[in-house]
């Protein structure tokens, strides 16, 4: 921005602040006055407006900084709203409507005191004073951090305006004149509220409200000349004070100057006499005929003086100012005076200035120390504001400032448009028509069905769509009809409701008053339906913006020198106005729609210059080359406008504020120039700023097109034409591109965004570490609709403005600045902002950050072309936006084009800066690490591993990097399901730790997604003992029920064809089965377990068939775990030399016959799964014998060589429960009757559970022999000891392999019946009766082997039937034997006898 400040700002703009949103809410207050005898006014005064700047308005430091308040009268309804520039009031609007009144045009004057805003409203029948708080009372600190607070009109219904003493009804003497409406006001010393008003007698009468808090009575004082012609006497009354009162006297214009303890009153009356009165002492201090500066006053003197008006002005330091405005016919004039007193308390006036205008109509003027502001509004709706200083000023020449144009009156459509959405486009274009006028429009076209009002910017809109394709649908009369037909009635009613809505917008549009800030020189235009505001411009703008007429005055009133540097920029501007005004509209849509189209601008103004020679009717190229003729340098002239108007900057603007600068000093700046209003006007200044320089630069092609044209013609030499055509054109073309960016974005509304999307994106930005950045900072838009370039000043570029505007080392100024040096410098910052050839990023960054991504898009689509700067930040940031869309792979495009840029661009080096971590790879990489750290937030692994692999080419050399990235392709090809492709990525990792964590993971997730071939088939190269390791850990650490580790290393060692691992992980896995997993299942698995460990032995050859038993109960811990501690703490001692245990496969069958026994108990009684699972052969005999499973016992028995004894004793006991037992226990019988196998089946008869558990037992007594019959024992004993009689076939079969044990039986259990019995048949036995019954195979006999009986029991039995010989059974037993055995030792002896006689 070389010649930026080379040119001073000398014009003015009017820039709209009407509101786009929805309508602020006006409460709305009645008054009307008691009793019932006042009938309506028939008086209707013309609207008027008016407003009043806080004293504090120009303080950096004060509570009302930038704030106001205007009012607006409209026949008996007054409205009141309070606005601030910095801070959004809230309850800022009412409306008081008094009734059967109307208000005096400029009858409402507001005054500050220390605790109180006053307000003094007059109206034709009564004067009212209204008190509100003062905002300094309002709030608790004088700091104003909050984005929006209350307004002083918050609580305006508590206000007892109603109460008498705040208002009275104006006496009927002297009465209010009914031909002048003016009026003035002022608070006395003591509080109390004055009004003067034109009494119907002629002259002035004041009316004193006492102080609201003391109890007065009203008070009227008239202002008399006779009050005057008490002052004949002292000798220096004027002699043109004679004569009778008339209407001649009346004042037309009224203002009051406060002094101490007094009042000055100046009246301007009808007889174009300005008197000055004393209300203190109720005289007339001056009187002075303004005719005598009137150059030719003959004809006005004759007429009445209705049309004047007059302003005061006061300064400390300079006095007080009285502005007089004489009306005359054709022409008006300004006379400007200094109140002089002498020490005699006489007062003259000092005449300082008179200026001429040629304007008829004033509505208002403003009057400072050094200025006027004049406003005119003409019978054509033309509204005129011209301004001039009065000191500096010698040849009367007026500045004039450039008024907001009504809209187009007709919408311009081409045939390949829409009308629905080129009228709507129009209607709505920011800054176009105002809220108010749109709802009015809306509601005259839809015959006033319903009032609407409260509507946003998005349902008025949908609205006013809907009324205007209801109205042309309804009068459609034919059922078919061409397109063109359908084109012409969309047409017809589309331009029917936009000529509504320019008929209510220039009705809102109708100037009302001036509003001058003393305090920063701020001019606000008053109008009927908003409120506008005047902004500097540079002396560029203005000239080009200027009428005809007045464009030589503003070149003598510039200032400018007389030297050729003046002459040439004139001169050249007024060349670029013949081309502006010359260009049609469709010549100006061309080059609209190549910059668009992002076509070469230069293109477009050739086709527009051949155009304009083409069509030039008017001599248009004779006016402009005489006028490049008198332009001595042109090159020189196009180099200094160039440079005006670019803001490309060097260096970037610093980013936030300084913390050097004072807490108090920040929080005051934090809220400046923050409210919508100002944030409306800054931008609206921005986009006029944008327009216009585009329609410059526009006209500025052209020329230059034309220049080189011309050639040697225009006086350029060989040389200057070629640096023309290489330097100026292309910098032209870039200017123009520029502003066309800006003026686009200046329109572009924001989009609205949901809180859930706002949050996520703040979510992302946190990856990038981008959320410390003061452009991604707002989290909400307002609900008002908001161009993107409003969003971005009020979130971001006004805090960089203010920071530039009041750096930390410059003195902190409290008085006061200046609004035109200020606005100035705030678009003169937002502009270099916004600028596209700038280093600064903020805007890009904070449309990014408040999720306005299509707008982003379409910035950086109208930008990439031509812009140089930025293009890898661009680039990322169309990235974001793809991703945002879906698009990854764009995006993953942009980002991967955005990375050669890293380390050019200071927004790719903020994204890779990192504070917190010491950075050893490049920065590329680091950029990359943000980029998939982004995708990776968004879950987009498809792009993260392109990006990686990406990657990897620029981390050849960095191992570190290498393996970080390996490791990201590994995660997401593992998460997508590429096994393969993970496997891949982590064999070739550099990093053997990460190496190792992403082999776990990678066993860890096939595991769960049951991908086992893969993992199993992988090769493993140099990792297999890791692999082994990582599954066996597994194994070991998770539950055994749910993983299938065990099996997955089964699987791996079986395919690599190591069996001998492959059976001791299944024995191992059986073993901890058995121990942990104490159900049916797990019995299954451990069955299953063994099976597969046995298998894999018998696979190998059978001296390598074994393995080593695991250790039982053992822990398996992983390197680096904590150790393992005993209850008071200390470490265990972990046990050492512990014997290595060699199973073989023999010893794994009896372990696999030891399962299976389990499952069959745990099947047939599943309540013992849990004892069965790590009991002992022994324990598990007595576990089948519970449950009936006899047979699967002895095979248990026969496998561990164990005593079938408990298996005969278990089956016994179970025998007598059936002998005893009821009908349950035989019904239970046959459950575990069936799970043992029978040697034969009787069919011949029906049997029941006891006897088929009794041929059971005998059939088990039959097949399993043992040494000394113990089983047959062992049942006899369990019979006996439960007293149950032996059955026949017991003690048949017992008899026949041991009687003699059987007797002694008998006699254990004192059985002597049984005995005697067993004697008796016994001994005949062995004589040769029924010898076979107890296995003697030879009876007694000479020739036989010997018999024996035993002898001892038999003693036994004799002695115990010997001992009761009292029982006479026992003696018939004891008998019985006896004689038995007398008989048996006859035999022995007979036989004895033979033996020896054989022997001999």
């Amino acid at each position: 921005m070389a010649a930026a400040v080379a040119l001073a700002d000398r014009g003015y703009l009017e820039l709209n602040a009407a509101e786009r949103g929805t309508r602020r809410r006006v409460r709305e207050l009645v008054f009307s006055l008691p009793g019932s005898g006042v009938s309506p006014s028939t008086v209707r005064y013309a609207d008027s407006a008016g407003g009043y700047w806080y004293q504090g308005s120009g303080q950096l430091g004060s509570v009302t900084r930038n704030r106001f308040i205007h009012w607006a009268t409209s026949g008996g309804t007054l409205e009141l709203v309070e606005e601030s520039l910095d801070i959004n009031l809230l309850n800022n609007a009412v409306q008081l409507k008094f009734q059967n009144c109307s208000l005096l045009p400029g009858g409402v004057h507001i005054f500050e005191t220390q605790n109180n805003i006053v307000i003094l409203i007059s109206t034709n029948l009564t004067v009212h004073r209204l008190m509100l708080p003062h905002p300094a009372r309002m709030y608790k600190s004088e700091l104003i951090t909050e984005s929006q607070m209350q307004s002083i009109f918050m609580d305006i219904g508590k206000v007892h305006f109603r109460d008498p003493s705040n208002f009275h009804v104006i006496p009927t003497i002297p009465g209010l004149a009914a031909n002048s409406t003016a009026s003035a006001a002022w608070l006395s010393s003591d509080g109390g509220a004055l009004f003067a008003l034109p009494s119907a007698s002629g002259g002035i009468f004041v009316l004193n409200l006492p102080p609201h808090d003391a109890h007065g009575i009203v008070s009227t004082v008239e202002l008399k000349q006779s009050s005057v012609m008490q002052r004949l006497l002292t000798g220096w009354m004027p002699t043109a004070i004679r004569g009778d009162q008339s209407l001649s006297d009346l004042p037309v214009s009224l203002s009051v100057h406060c002094r101490e303890h007094d009042a000055f009153l100046f009246a301007l009356y009808q007889d174009h006499k300005l008197r000055m009165w004393s209300y203190k002492d109720q005289m007339c201090l001056m009187v002075t005929d303004m005719l005598d500066f009137v150059p030719v006053s003959k004809d006005l003197r004759l007429a009445t003086g209705t049309g004047h008006k007059l302003q005061l002005a006061y300064s400390e330091t300079l006095g007080l100012y009285i502005g007089v405005y004489l009306r005359a016919p054709k022409q008006g004039q300004f006379c400007v005076f200094q109140l002089v007193s002498t020490e005699s308390h006489r007062y003259s006036l000092d005449h300082i200035s008179s200026l001429f205008t040629s304007q008829e109509t004033l509505v208002d003027f403003a009057l400072t120390t050094a200025e006027i502001w004049a406003l005119w509004h003409d019978d054509e709706n033309q509204t005129t504001v011209k301004y001039i200083n009065f000191e500096h000023n010698a040849a009367g020449q007026w500045n004039q400032v450039s008024v907001q144009p009504l809209p187009a009156e007709e919408v311009d459509i081409r045939d390949d448009q829409d009308p629905r959405e080129t009228y709507t486009e129009a209607i709505f274009m920011p800054g176009q028509f105002a809220n108010a006028a749109l709802l009015k429009a809306l509601q005259i076209f839809s015959q006033g069905a319903e009032r609407l009002s409260d509507l946003s910017w998005d349902e008025l809109k949908r609205e006013i769509t809907i009324a205007v394709e209801n109205e042309f649908q309804g009068n459609i009369t034919e059922y078919e009809f061409s397109q063109e037909e359908f084109r012409q009635l969309q047409l017809e009613f589309w331009s029917k409701f936009y000529a509504y809505c320019l008929q209510y917008q220039e009705e809102l549009s109708r100037p009302l008053a001036l509003l001058l800030n003393q305090y920063t020189n701020m001019v606000c235009l008053l109008k009927k339906g908003y409120l506008s505001f005047f902004v500097p411009c540079s002396l560029v703008d203005h000239l080009y913006l200027l009428p005809d007429e007045p464009l030589i005055n503003e070149v003598e009133s510039t200032g400018l020198d007389e030297s050729e540097f003046s002459h040439d920029l004139v001169s050249l501007i007024q060349c670029l106005r013949l081309i502006g005004e010359s260009v049609s509209v469709e010549m100006a849509l061309t080059m609209e729609m190549d910059c668009c189209r992002l076509q070469p601008p230069e293109r477009a103004a050739e086709q527009i210059l051949r155009d304009l020679i083409a069509n030039d009717t008017e001599n248009l190229m004779e006016d402009i080359h005489s006028k490049l003729q008198e332009i001595r340098n042109p090159i020189n002239a196009i180099g200094v406008l160039i440079r005006e108007m670019d803001y490309e900057t060097d260096v970037e603007m610093e980013r936030r504020f300084d913390i050097a600068q004072p807490l108090n000093v920040r929080m005051h700046l934090s809220q400046l120039y923050g409210s919508s209003t100002a944030v409306n006007v800054v931008c609206r200044g921005v986009y006029k700023v944008a327009m216009t320089r585009f329609l410059i630069c526009r006209d500025l092609l052209i020329l230059q097109q034309l220049l080189l044209r011309l050639g040697d013609a225009a006086n350029l030499g060989g040389g200057q034409v070629f640096h023309t055509q290489q330097n100026l054109l292309h910098r032209t073309s870039v200017l123009i591109l520029s502003y066309y960016l800006i003026r686009w974005a200046s329109q572009r509304l924001a989009s609205d965004v949901p809180v859930d999307e706002l949050e996520s994106n703040l979510q992302h930005l946190s990856v990038l570490k981008l959320t410390d950045s003061t452009a991604l900072t707002p989290l909400k838009l307002v609900t008002s609709p908001q161009t993107i370039v409003e969003l971005f000043f009020q979130e971001v570029a006004r805090k960089h403005t203010i920071s530039q505007l009041f750096p930390p080392n410059a003195a902190w100024d409290e008085t006061g600045w200046n609004w035109t040096q200020m606005f100035s410098e705030i678009s003169s910052c937002l502009l270099q902002l916004l600028w596209p050839s700038n280093p600064g990023f903020l805007f890009p960054e904070c449309l990014m950050g408040a999720c306005q991504y299509t707008q982003l898009q379409e910035y950086i689509h109208l930008l990439e072309p031509w812009c140089h700067v930025n293009v890898g930040s661009c680039c990322f940031m169309m990235g974001r936006c793809h991703l945002v869309m879906g698009e990854g792979h764009k995006a993953l495009d942009c980002f991967c084009e955005a990375a050669s840029e890293v380390e050019k661009e200071e927004f790719l080096d903020r994204l890779i800066r990192s504070e917190d971590v010491e950075m050893v790879s490049t920065p590329r990489l680091q950029y990359y690490d943000k980029v998939l750290r982004l995708l990776d937030t968004m879950g987009l692994p498809e792009l993260i591993i392109q990006l990686a692999t990406l990657a990897i080419t620029e981390a050849a050399d960095d191992w570190r990097s290498q393996a970080t990235l390996r490791t990201c392709i590994f995660k997401h090809h593992l998460d997508l399901g590429h096994n393969s492709q993970a496997y891949e990525a982590l064999t070739h990792n550099p990093d053997s730790s990460r190496q190792l964590d992403c082999l776990r993971q990678l066993v860890v997730v096939l595991c769960e997604r049951s991908q086992l071939q893969d993992l199993v088939e992988f090769p493993y190269v140099n990792l297999h003992n890791e692999v082994v390791g990582i599954i066996e850990y597994r194994a070991r650490a998770v539950d055994l029920m749910t993983h299938n580790y065990y099996e997955l290393l089964y699987s791996f060692h079986v395919y690599r064809h190591n069996y001998r691992k492959a059976g001791t992980v299944m024995f191992e896995y059986g073993m901890r089965l058995g121990r942990e997993v104490r159900t049916l299942r797990g019995l299954q698995k451990q069955a299953n377990c063994y099976l597969a460990a046995i298998n894999c032995l018998r696979l190998i050859r059978p001296e390598y068939a074994w393995i080593v038993q695991p250790a039982s109960g053992a822990v398996y811990e992983r390197p680096g775990a904590s150790p393992k501690r005993s209850h008071d703490g200390e470490c265990a001692t972990v046990p050492t030399g512990s014997q290595i245990e060699i199973l073989e496969l023999k010893d794994l069958e009896r372990e696999c016959t030891l399962a299976r026994i389990r499952l069959t108990l745990a099947q047939h009684d599943p309540s013992s799964a849990a004892v069965a699972g790590s009991s002992s052969p022994e324990e598990l005999v007595v576990l089948l014998v519970q449950a009936g499973l006899f047979d699967t016992a002895i095979s248990l028995c026969q496998t561990f060589n164990l005593s079938l004894t408990p298996v005969f004793e278990g089956l016994t006991f179970k025998c007598i429960q059936l002998q005893f037992g009821g009908e349950a226990a035989l019904t239970e019988a046959w459950d575990w009757l069936a799970a043992n196998q029978f040697s034969s089946v009787i069919a011949t008869k029906e049997t029941s559970a006891t006897d088929e558990a009794w041929r059971l037992l005998s059939s088990y007594l039959d097949r399993f022999k043992s040494q000394n019959n113990l089983y047959h024992r062992c049942v006899i004993k369990k019979l006996l000891s439960h007293g149950v009689p032996l059955p026949n076939w017991l003690i048949n079969s017992y008899k026949e392999v041991d009687a003699a044990e059987l007797l002694r039986l008998y006699l254990n259990y004192d059985l002597l019946e049984e005995a005697v019995d067993l004697v008796l048949e016994y001994v005949d036995a062995v004589l040769g009766k029924g010898h076979s019954y107890f296995g003697i195979e030879v009876p007694l006999s000479a020739t036989s082997p010997r018999v024996w009986l035993p002898y001892s029991a038999i003693d036994q039995l004799l002695q115990a039937l010997g001992e009761n010989a009292a029982n006479y059974h026992n003696t018939v037993l004891y008998q019985k034997v006896h004689d038995k055995l007398e008989d048996y030792q006859q035999q022995v002896a007979v036989t004895t006898h033979d033996l020896l006689y054989l022997r001999n």
